[in-house]
């Protein structure tokens, strides 16, 4: 069973910049998006940044300028950097991704199993 693993959370004070890496535990075919997700205590769980295998890049508003998502698709892994983080960016962030298990398997949705972010003021 194949699990993507993050990595690189942790507590920073405001201003302060954090790198997230998640990257799949065992063998696979293929990747197409990859993505993460962020769940702040009591809200639901949001997109943060997409990218895709043609490293085409998607945020939300609230995090553009300020975080860059990237991936290095010879490593199988993908990247959050985080710059000038805010308390509001406090909460747990999952990495996906679309993954092909083999070539004649389809791309499914796989999750990381969070890395807690805490952003204090």
């Amino acid at each position: 069973q194949v699990r993507l693993v993050e990595s690189g959370g942790g507590l920073v004070q405001a201003g302060g910049s954090l790198r997230l890496s998640c990257a799949p535990s065992g063998s696979i075919f293929s990747i197409n998006d990859m993505g993460w997700y962020r769940q702040a205590p009591g809200k639901q769980r949001e997109l943060v940044a997409q990218i895709s295998s043609g490293m085409i890049t998607n945020y939300v508003d609230a995090v553009k300028g300020r975080f860059t998502i990237s991936r290095d698709n010879a490593k199988n892994t993908v990247y959050l950097q985080m710059n000038s983080l805010k308390p509001e960016d406090t909460g747990v962030y999952y990495c996906n991704a679309l993954i092909k298990l083999s070539r004649s398997s389809n791309h499914y949705t796989h999750w990381g199993q969070g890395t807690q972010v805490t952003v204090s003021s």
